[in-house]
């Protein structure tokens, strides 16, 4: 495949002292297309040195989450890459093949060909699926004479279930080397349900269901139960990870996909992309707040706890208490996905072979430049500390 730029010298980068946390943590929101982002930040996180023990995702960040646990240390990034290659690969029939592309490329305006690459790429995704990955039903479930899938859902994800069998070693991925948090939801009572490799085997089907989005992808079914994606409720498990007991001292590199700021739609296809990025974006900022209140409450209830007798800190209960007063350090490095100026609501679904190369770049260049910092990495004194991403001037420490 033809890349869109030329290729970036390879990188080295010097590989880092991470402190001594408990929990290394990587947490991986859904974004479809978008999810190549996360890979290439796990290339940054794998060539700095740093080796997560927790993988939990949703979605795209799930199927991510697999692959990595699934390959041996020395292959997880070629295998990413390798994955994400088969899911992008360009039917050979499209008229808008690689070939035009790359004429497009080379001329002196290239840049405004750009939403039109990206419009096709949704257009051949959406109407003939993507190797590897899914494919249309015929008839449409419109038109089904049909009950089940068939007239539940737009695509087929057969061809899943083959290329996640064909990257990832499921022997491995349970063997606890690396824990493995992946959601979906309960279609019957619309829980949101933790597949965890501490509790159970996962196999393709639970990483399947955490991307089955309707009503393109079908339910999945699983021990009598029906699910969909697990965005569908929340799009970022990081909550599993801070709230997991015993707590731990945990450093968690949260990769976004959608953003939660951003401006005033002008037209109506900015209004459909903002009114994704606000359904899908994570409430990190929600979550490490109240973090940080709990974290304050901790502090005063130990301040309370040192001033009491010895004999009365023995008490039963005062003992419950100190339990959950104990001081744990919790770092979380935000980084979330900047769109283009040429990606517009499709974005998702534009699985073209340039755009993930860019999205993969787009992770790459991030993870790098925040890991810059060494400080980035240490443990925050006041037991919560947050390091936003890379685009926003604002840290929190």
């Amino acid at each position: 495949m033809r890349a869109l730029h030329s290729e970036k010298p390879a990188r080295t980068t010097s590989v880092l002292a991470v402190p001594p946390y408990d929990v290394v943590a990587l947490v991986l929101q859904g974004g479809g297309a978008l999810g190549a982002y996360q890979a290439g930040v796990y290339e940054g996180l794998h060539e700095a040195g740093i080796r997560p023990n927790w993988l939990a995702g949703i979605s795209i960040g799930a199927l991510n989450a697999a692959v990595i646990a699934g390959s041996p240390e020395a292959e997880r990034v070629e295998r990413l890459r390798a994955f994400w290659e088969t899911i992008c690969t360009l039917h050979a029939d499209w008229p808008a093949n690689d070939d035009l592309m790359g004429a497009w490329a080379n001329l002196p305006f290239a840049f405004a060909f750009r939403p039109v690459q990206n419009a096709a790429a949704a257009i051949r995704a959406l109407m003939m699926g993507q190797p590897g990955f899914f494919k249309p039903r015929f008839p449409p479930p419109l038109l089904s004479p049909f009950s089940g899938d068939a007239a539940t859902s737009f695509y087929d994800t057969t061809p899943l279930k083959t290329t996640l069998e064909r990257f990832i070693d499921f022997d491995r991925l349970n063997s606890g080397e690396v824990r493995v948090s992946v959601a979906a939801v309960n279609i019957r009572n619309a829980n949101l349900v933790y597949f965890d490799t501490a509790e159970r085997e996962l196999r393709p089907e639970h990483f399947m269901a955490s991307g089955a989005l309707p009503p393109g992808f079908p339910a999945v079914e699983i021990d009598g139960e029906y699910y969909w994606d697990g965005g569908m409720v929340s799009n970022t498990p990081l909550t599993r990870v801070l709230s997991s007991e015993p707590r731990r001292d945990t450093l968690t590199f949260q990769v976004d996909l959608w953003s939660a700021k951003g401006r005033l739609p002008y037209d109506l296809r900015d209004v459909w992309s903002r009114q994704k990025d606000i359904q899908y974006s994570s409430r990190t900022r929600a979550i490490t707040s109240h973090m940080m209140q709990m974290q304050k409450m901790r502090q005063a209830l130990q301040q309370v706890i040192d001033k009491l007798p010895e004999a009365a800190k023995r008490d039963p209960e005062v003992t419950k208490i100190a339990d959950l007063a104990s001081h744990r350090a919790t770092n979380i490095i935000h980084l979330i996905y900047q769109s283009k100026s040429f990606e517009g609501h499709s974005k998702d679904y534009e699985f073209g072979p340039d755009a993930m190369r860019e999205h993969w770049q787009s992770g790459l260049d991030d993870i790098r430049r925040t890991l810059a910092d060494p400080g980035c990495l240490d443990r925050p004194a006041s037991g919560v500390g947050v390091t936003h991403d890379v685009h926003r001037a604002e840290r929190v420490r």
